[in-house]
């Protein structure tokens, strides 16, 4: 074989060695039983067909690559963002492999989180054992001073109640009986990554405030004027949770961050693993309670925690993902108005920076069409943001989005000579988006890692945006909330612009008329 030790040759290039194409060819011709190769061709061309696409859209019972996780998912990201708090999900070891991979190849960081390990035994009869064993070994092993349990499908089957659970742990001596362990019920076979967030944080909050499940008297709320804010499940976590930082600071703002990992999937090299790394504190959770409003930047990640903040007599401001102007001006007016103080001259500097790049820019970008999918928030800012440059969101599509948010998406839709024309497609998935791509084109795809497939079959040219992003690196370090957010998420449009214009340019004597030095 031509792969030996001292040459090793990158998989890119191996496979494209002789003796690995004769296995290819042997395996299609020996083992594979294909249809003929005019057969394939044939139907996969009918698959791009409106008649296919009507076909497509008509099914009820069949999701074919949904754009969406599973509900632990969300809470493994919300134990990450607490102060030397461990992730516990009660399920089986192969769900959890799958949380901590995930989240370790976005962000290039470990990503600790422990399982109970229950298996075919715990199925039948219940994971309290399970239960009881795996909190003493986290306690014991990892030295927590906070462990967040949330749930798999195994454990929601079958019924298993944390609540009860965890006090017969404490009974049994696993956790002292003084120890925080909020949880939170999270079936994976019903909604998505988003609502285990909400879950999860408001398991958190409640454990706190409510009187950790009636072991201790419920926090009497005592408001001052600090401010909360929540930035829901966010894959650009690491420079977006910075970039807001920075700007409640410009105000001199007194802040609360409730759920904050950007320093766990940030951790230097310096010759120190650490386990833990930053992360909202038991303190600063109890504190804000007494807060006088919250901000929360994802309405959809945090639907009940929204409801349970306001029952608490909070002002909560409700935004959708700000990307760009609109969207960055009505935060930064609402941190105005709830501080009581004018908005920093320098904040008001990077925004007319932000709209002289957009106009510098605007010639490129208007137009052009764009299909894009992820979660509900994150297609309300990026929507809003496309429209103010101009630019056509043709198919904006939710797998995890309802008919409310379809709605919202539709009066930007309205609010613009832009969206005319434009559609929203909640709860459908990445085969719909496909029909859409081969009968109604657009010029850019907007999404994660997994839309390299769209972009392979149907050519469309995919610019990653959307969690996970696994085939490119560090894009999670830098914002794209807030002014220098946007002016980022700009960049990142115009060079997939620029590069598809070169790509269709480069051909000596044929095509490179136009492959200029000057844009």
């Amino acid at each position: 074989m031509p792969q030996n030790a001292d040459k090793v040759i990158d998989h890119e290039m191996l496979f494209r060695e002789p003796e690995y194409q004769d296995i290819f060819a042997r395996k299609k011709n020996e083992f594979e039983f294909n249809h003929p190769d005019a057969k394939i061709a044939e139907i996969r061309d009918w698959t791009k067909s409106v008649e296919y696409k009507e076909k497509n859209f008509a099914r009820e019972a069949l999701t074919v690559n949904p754009a969406k996780a599973c509900q632990p998912l969300g809470a493994v990201f919300v134990a990450n963002g607490f102060h030397k708090t461990l992730s516990f999900v009660h399920g089986s070891q192969g769900c959890v492999a799958y949380y901590r991979s995930h989240f370790s190849r976005h962000f290039k960081e470990p990503t600790s989180c422990v399982s109970s390990s229950m298996t075919e035994d715990a199925a039948v009869f219940g994971g309290l054992n399970n239960m009881i064993d795996g909190l003493a070994n986290t306690f014991n092993l990892y030295k927590p001073e906070m462990i967040a349990v949330s749930t798999t499908c195994m454990a929601e089957v079958i019924g298993d109640d944390l609540n009860a659970f965890i006090k017969t742990s404490k009974e049994k001596g696993s956790i002292p009986a003084e120890f925080d362990v909020p949880f939170a019920h999270t079936p994976a076979f019903v909604g998505s990554h988003v609502t285990g967030y909400d879950n999860a944080l408001l398991g958190i909050l409640q454990h706190f405030w409510d009187g950790k499940a009636g072991t201790a008297p419920a926090l009497e709320r005592q408001a001052d004027e600090s401010i909360n804010f929540i930035g829901g499940f966010d894959g650009f976590v690491v420079g977006n949770m910075k970039e807001i930082k920075r700007i409640f600071d410009l105000f001199g703002a007194d802040y609360n961050v409730l759920c904050d990992p950007s320093e766990t999937w940030n951790t230097p090299t310096d010759g120190e693993f650490r386990m833990y790394e930053g992360g909202t504190t038991k303190e600063t959770v109890i504190r804000a309670l007494n807060a006088k409003a919250t901000i929360v930047f994802q309405e959809y990640s945090c639907e009940k925690t929204i409801k349970y903040l306001r029952e608490k007599g909070q002002e909560v401001v409700v935004l959708n993902s700000p990307i760009g102007v609109a969207g960055t001006d009505a935060f930064v007016m609402a941190l105005s108005r709830l501080i009581g103080k004018p908005v920093p001259a320098l904040l008001e500097k990077e925004r007319g920076q932000l709209v002289d790049a957009m106009a510098d820019s605007q010639a490129h970008l208007h137009g052009k069409r764009y299909a894009m999918y992820g979660d509900p928030d994150m297609m309300l800012g990026l929507t809003q943001f496309l429209l103010e440059l101009g630019a056509e969101p043709a198919h904006v599509l939710a797998t995890n989005g309802t008919d409310a948010w379809a709605a919202k998406v539709q009066k930007l839709f309205d609010a613009s000579p832009y969206g005319a024309g434009c559609k929203t497609y909640p709860k459908r998935d990445l085969w719909h988006l496909r029909s859409l791509l081969h009968t109604e084109p657009v010029d850019f795809l907007i999404g994660n890692t997994y839309g390299k497939y769209l972009e392979r079959d149907t050519g469309v040219p995919l610019i990653r945006m959307v969690f996970p992003i696994f085939d490119r690196h560090h894009y999670h370090r830098y914002p794209i909330w807030g002014y220098d957010g946007a002016l980022r998420t700009l960049v990142m449009f115009l060079d997939e612009f620029f590069e598809t214009l070169d790509a269709n340019t480069i051909v000596p004597g044929k095509t490179d008329y136009s492959y200029d030095i000057i844009r």
